[in-house]
């Protein structure tokens, strides 16, 4: 594996491309500037689409010759027919749309699969400057103070398994990741990966 890849400092990234099928069509929403679509046009030689909101982003992408458009989850998705891919992938993103439900409801719809990581809010963290320092968190996995974070719904691994259940997602693989980007070990029983998990990955089908 090339070496860049195995250095990313978006572990997360590594887990998603593990989850997905060799040769597989792929859409990365919220792509950023691309790493991960490289990842899996380097490991998995996927037919790798991206969707990035920044223009700045786009630029990156087009220029390492990713196929990337600029677009918006929260309003573009439509525009794509059902089915379209076998993977559809949110990473480090649904905390920054609008309508979270209605992105994962449309991913779910244009992609047999969907991949989706966010950061957990329910960390024990976070939980204890909210409750011991009164003031919105700030960790190695959320930097950015609370005004100027692009992050406007923010969930813990419980609201998002509540969710998936709303909307009719079955979860086939939920993978939580400590403060070191390390899985959690099985002897970790689910309700306290709710607690100790920093970030969580989703595999999900309809």
């Amino acid at each position: 594996m090339d070496q860049r890849i195995t250095e990313t400092t978006r572990v997360d990234l590594l887990l998603i491309a593990e989850m997905v099928d060799w040769g597989s069509r792929v859409i990365d929403i919220g792509c950023g500037d691309g790493t991960l679509l490289r990842i899996l046009s380097e490991t998995r030689d996927v037919d790798a689409r991206g969707v990035e909101i920044s223009q700045a982003g786009v630029n990156s992408c087009v220029a390492q010759g990713l196929s990337v458009v600029q677009g918006d989850a929260d309003t573009d998705l439509v525009n794509y027919p059902d089915d379209a891919f076998d993977f559809a992938i949110l990473s480090q993103t649904i905390q920054a749309t609008r309508r979270p439900r209605h992105v994962l409801e449309q991913l779910l719809r244009i992609g047999r699969r969907v991949i989706v990581s966010f950061p957990n809010f329910g960390h024990w963290r976070i939980r204890g400057q909210v409750t011991f320092l009164g003031r919105m968190p700030v960790t190695p996995n959320l930097p950015v103070a609370w005004y100027d974070t692009p992050n406007i719904h923010f969930c813990t691994i419980k609201d998002f398994k509540s969710l998936c259940d709303e909307v009719d997602a079955k979860v086939e693989r939920a993978v939580a990741l400590n403060a070191y980007g390390e899985r959690l070990g099985f002897a970790v029983p689910a309700v306290m990966q709710n607690l100790i998990g920093e970030q969580a990955v989703f595999l999900l089908s309809r």
